[in-house]
């Protein structure tokens, strides 16, 4: 069955997961979901994650995070901003700034998938993917 909103897909499943307590979640893998997960790693908001093959196709398996007990979650929120049906793009001077740059904006550009703070340095605007908190 064809999705037609995988990263969407994606938020859902690591914010159910959250939210149900789970340690761990499986995902379908793709370039841009792996580059994803690799922008939540670098800023805290997962542990790890491991690309699993399985026959023809690939999963990640994301290990969450959480504080002291797991009634501290470390991911707040997570909200899809540019959807398939109303694609957001924005300049490198209409960046986004998450709660006063306490979260992230995900942002798609031509230099990768990249991080709000990181395409103010670059100088470069894109599609907003995401909202991390």
């Amino acid at each position: 069955m064809t999705m037609s909103d995988p990263i969407a897909d994606m938020l859902t499943r690591i914010r159910n997961a959250n939210t149900a307590k789970h340690d761990t979640v499986d995902i379908p893998a793709s370039k841009m979901k792996i580059a994803i997960a690799d922008i939540l790693v670098d800023e805290g908001y997962i542990v790890k994650y491991d690309i699993i093959n399985e026959g023809s196709y690939k999963t990640i398996h994301v290990k969450l995070k959480y504080g002291v007990d797991k009634n501290e979650k470390i991911i707040t929120g997570l909200k899809r901003i540019s959807k398939p049906g109303l694609r957001v793009y924005v300049n490198r001077d209409q960046l986004p700034r998450v709660l006063g740059g306490l979260g992230v904006a995900i942002i798609s550009t031509n230099k990768g998938v990249i991080t709000d703070k990181e395409a103010r340095k670059q100088n470069v605007g894109g599609e907003v993917l995401a909202f991390v908190w």
